[in-house]
């Protein structure tokens, strides 16, 4: 079982933390004097919760944030030459692959919670998530091309974020942008004050968690599927996945309830 842990304890010693309040899970990348650069230890742990929650039945929401100054700049590149051979760089990449497919596949909702810079893989790991709500003063670039290295495993992410366009522009200067032109180009939901930040994640988190968990899972699966399929073949599958989901007992309950002007009580079934 997981340890539920405050947010703003910033022991070092523990890389990540989690809070759950009222069906969400706060987890906050706690390295911050390293910016939350996404160390092997981080990204180990950050799986591992990943994975209890996927069997959670008491989560319906995933917040990621980090702790102190940043969201999160990307890898640890000390950690990465400390050892420079191709077995080491292959898991690294492999594993941040694996992070970032299982919050894809994770069947509950992931929120960023973005401050500060999200930078390289922090900016992989904003575009990854479902949903994200910035501070304005937050900033997100691919700059590997600075220094000799493509953002390559960020760009998986970033095309499937904004437009092609937008992404060449940044993965190719590897300049900041800020987050208003992050809202412009998709990277981002929403833009608040720094100070509004929490309130915004817990009222977008709270509208989620009310819903049912079984449509929501239903609805994120089957939104990244049809994305990757040939129109046709995206609407087949939708229309059999709306079947599925009309013979639920959820459906049956939210129909009914709507009918009938009342609240509905899921059963997640």
């Amino acid at each position: 079982m997981s340890t539920l842990l405050h947010p703003t304890t910033t022991t070092e010693t523990t890389p990540l933390l989690r809070r759950d309040e009222n069906g969400v899970a706060f987890l906050t990348l706690n390295r911050p004097a390293a910016r939350n650069a996404l160390s092997i230890a981080l990204m180990t742990a950050l799986e591992a919760e990943l994975a209890a929650i996927a069997r959670d039945e008491a989560v319906k929401v995933v917040v990621i944030g980090g702790a102190g100054p940043a969201f999160c700049a990307g890898h640890d590149l000390r950690e990465m030459r400390a050892t420079p051979d191709r077995a080491t760089y292959e898991a690294l990449f492999s594993q941040c692959s694996r992070l970032m497919l299982a919050i894809t596949h994770l069947p509950k909702p992931v929120i960023a919670r973005v401050h500060g810079i999200a930078t390289a893989a922090g900016c992989q790991l904003v575009a990854t998530c479902d949903l994200a709500i910035a501070t304005e003063t937050a900033r997100f670039a691919t700059p590997g091309v600075n220094i000799g290295l493509f953002c390559s495993t960020p760009m998986v992410a970033l095309t499937r974020a904004v437009s092609r366009k937008a992404a060449m522009a940044m993965l190719l200067t590897g300049e900041m942008i800020e987050a208003r032109e992050a809202l412009r180009i998709g990277l981002v939901n929403h833009v608040v004050p720094e100070a509004a930040l929490d309130q915004a994640v817990a009222e977008l988190a709270g509208k989620i968690a009310g819903k049912s968990p079984l449509t929501v899972a239903i609805g994120k699966e089957a939104f990244y599927r049809q994305a990757e399929m040939p129109l046709e073949a995206a609407y087949a599958y939708a229309a059999e996945t709306m079947t599925r989901n009309m013979l639920a007992r959820d459906a049956e309950e939210g129909i009914d309830a709507f009918l009938q002007k009342r609240t509905p009580v899921w059963q997640g079934c």
